[in-house]
């Protein structure tokens, strides 16, 4: 989710589940020690349960990071052995990593000594050629002997050569059964879920099996489905604000940003999905689309885009 689930992506999702955990977009260790680290960082009180994913391969520099993590305030850090995009790759980390359990798991040894949040892993059940029922619980065994106790895997091989990393999310097929099996053959892990899935139904069909599901892309594009995850998932009282009324509750941050110095299509662009399958999608994706991103675009913009979908009742997300 690299240049999506940023701070003011976070900050929309916040409004729409108190209770799930939100994960930045994957940082490099070379980024955080060499580029912007406090705009790396950055993030709002609201936004917290929030993890920081890293990416990198250096014992020494992920503890760097991880130190980081935790003066700023993140409640976890997540090493991501799942990317398998080629500059991820050329860097030596990412899913390319599935092949060195033992490198990962001294990393994750040594942040584990080094900060008190808990460190957790996010994997792949293999790449390329690998036998999954081998590398994935190869991997699982060498890590979590070091001290891991919290594997979010992505229910699909990575391949390294040959497809893109569009291509890694939808051609190789899922296999949430082996992830399944991982959970009953390790029951004292925490085990998460992640890959395909698209909906809260289908999440609570997964947490019968495992502990916990990982949303992305699902959730970005079509945010409104976590407006149910805290009654359906959480057990709390369901929500009982409409889109309209949660898009007018993102607003006083946007102008706060704005005051500060961000573009309004950094906030905009996140809330592209709001309203979708309802009438005047396109014309409030139309609109900010063309104007969010002009010099001096401010909160008139996104009123202007609201006004062009129907106002709706109090609905239900799953609706």
């Amino acid at each position: 989710m690299m240049e999506w689930t940023d701070r003011h992506c976070r900050s929309f999702h916040r409004l729409l589940t108190r209770r799930a955990r939100l994960y930045s977009e994957m940082v490099t260790t070379g980024a955080l020690i060499h580029g912007p680290r406090a705009r790396l960082l950055a993030f709002d009180p609201s936004e917290h349960p929030v993890a920081l994913q890293l990416g990198g391969s250096e014992a020494q520099d992920l503890v760097a990071c991880a130190r980081m993590a935790e003066d700023a305030g993140y409640d976890e850090v997540n090493l991501n052995i799942g990317c398998p995009s080629p500059r991820v790759q050329k860097g030596a980390f990412g899913a390319c990593l599935m092949r060195e359990p033992e490198l990962v798991g001294d990393c994750v040894a040594a942040m584990r000594a080094a900060v008190r949040i808990p460190v957790t892993v996010k994997c792949r059940i293999g790449v390329d050629d690998q036998d999954p029922e081998q590398s994935l619980f190869g991997f699982v065994e060498t890590v979590a002997r070091m001290g891991c106790d919290t594997f979010v895997v992505h229910a699909r091989k990575a391949m390294l050569k040959g497809l893109s990393p569009k291509d890694n999310r939808d051609v190789p097929p899922l296999n949430y059964a082996l992830v399944y099996r991982l959970k009953r053959e390790r029951p004292e892990l925490t085990i998460v879920i992640n890959g395909g899935v698209s909906s809260i139904a289908e999440s609570r069909q997964h947490l019968a099996q495992v502990d916990g599901v990982m949303l992305g892309r699902a959730a970005y594009q079509s945010p409104w489905l976590l407006a149910d995850a805290d009654a359906e998932l959480f057990g709390d009282a369901p929500q009982v604000l409409s889109r309209h009324q949660m898009l007018r509750s993102f607003m006083p941050y946007v102008a706060r940003e704005l005051a500060e110095g961000a573009p309004l299509n950094a906030m905009t662009k996140h809330v592209l999905g709001l309203f979708n399958g309802l009438p005047g999608a396109r014309a409030f994706r139309r609109h900010l689309s063309e104007n969010a991103t002009k010099p001096g675009a401010g909160l008139d913009v996104l009123r202007a885009a609201l006004a062009l979908v129907p106002e709706e009742i109090v609905e239900s997300a799953a609706a």
